[in-house]
């Protein structure tokens, strides 16, 4: 008897389902695997796996914040190049965060800058050679994707950090030391804003969505990005997960399509907990009306009976938190935390 296309939808679903669960229950059967800490001296490799950057300041800015915070570095072979809005081509991005990993004497790996691309080499980078070389892992927003796909594939604790053009704060640093250099089981908290001439604070706030405390496994960041993944092995693994993430310049009509995009891939229901980290100038946009934040984060998270809180310092913001991918932690909604239940690295 002939196979109707919906057998055949059926079967290639469930066969998507079942490589993705046994990818990540063999990538994390031994427990989350750490990279060693970094220490003042270490020798950072600086690549660019996302845009381009296309003046050279803000390189010679970025290489003297990480000399600043003690580090030697070492930037990749392309990190200059530019393909289109790249930093050169798929093969050359690849490469050098590969070839990062190859180097002994390169202790971490962190991003130059965000952007996009990312998605387009996550499926050439050697998560072989990752596994036998575990080191730090770090960036943000466009790197999502590596971040998140990395750990997924390898079992290695990964970073969503500053990248190295961030503005590297006291906030952003202290938190950056605590948890990949001093090997703390730290406790994540936004910044205390106290006003100047206010009878309240009004920045920085916590708002508690639904109340109470959970306990799981890091997994997040940019939603979009996060999103992009959803139905391929680089997707994380959302069962008894706690979720973060944060969005900047996307009107709330798709922030909506991409949680919905996340609910249908049923990564929502498995979770234990929601940290939500700003959503920079999400707006609604032109057209006859548009659900608020409020409403979209409500009808999404409200159904799944979970802990959820928002305003974390996660995101395209000044003051960030480095938040480890693959760390088991505990989540209070009503005081806005994330207790690391151990240390990131070793």
């Amino acid at each position: 008897m002939a196979t109707s296309r919906r057998d055949l939808l059926q079967f290639g679903t469930a066969a998507a389902a079942s490589l993705l669960a046994g990818t990540s229950a063999s990538a994390h059967a031994a427990g989350p695997l750490r990279p060693a800490r970094l220490r003042a001296g270490d020798t950072l490799g600086l690549v660019s796996p996302a845009n381009a950057t296309f003046e050279r300041e803000p390189l010679r800015i970025a290489i003297e914040s990480l000399q600043a915070l003690g580090f030697q570095v070492k930037p990749g072979a392309h990190v200059s190049a530019r393909r289109g809005p790249f930093a050169g081509t798929d093969a050359q991005r690849a490469a050098d965060v590969n070839a990062m990993f190859a180097d002994d004497s390169v202790a971490g790996i962190l991003a130059l800058t965000g952007g996009s691309g990312c998605n387009r080499i996550v499926d050439r980078l050697d998560y072989d050679l990752i596994r036998r070389r575990p080191k730090f892992f770090g960036g943000f927003s466009d790197l999502t994707s590596l971040v998140n796909a990395i750990h997924a594939r390898t079992g290695l604790v990964t970073f969503h950090s500053p990248v190295a053009s961030s503005e590297w704060n006291d906030f952003s640093v202290q938190s950056f030391r605590a948890v990949a250099m001093n090997a703390e089981a730290a406790v994540l908290r936004n910044p205390v804003v106290r006003p100047a001439d206010d009878l309240v604070a009004r920045e920085e706030r916590i708002s508690t969505v639904r109340a109470g405390r959970a306990h799981g496994r890091l997994v997040g960041g940019n939603l979009t990005v996060l999103a992009s993944l959803a139905g391929t092995p680089y997707f994380p693994d959302c069962r008894g997960a706690i979720l973060f993430l944060e969005d900047i310049n996307e009107y709330i009509y798709r922030i909506d399509r991409c949680l919905s995009t996340l609910r249908l891939a049923g990564a929502l229901s498995q979770l234990a907990g929601v940290v939500l980290g700003r959503f920079t100038k999400c707006e609604p946009g032109d057209g006859y009306g548009s659900l608020t934040l409020d409403e979209v984060f409500d009808d999404y998270f409200l159904p799944l009976n979970v802990p959820v809180f928002r305003g974390a310092a996660i995101g395209h913001i000044r003051r960030k938190l480095t938040v480890p991918v693959g760390v088991l932690a505990e989540m209070d909604a009503d005081t806005g935390t994330l207790r690391l239940s151990a240390p990131a690295v070793s």
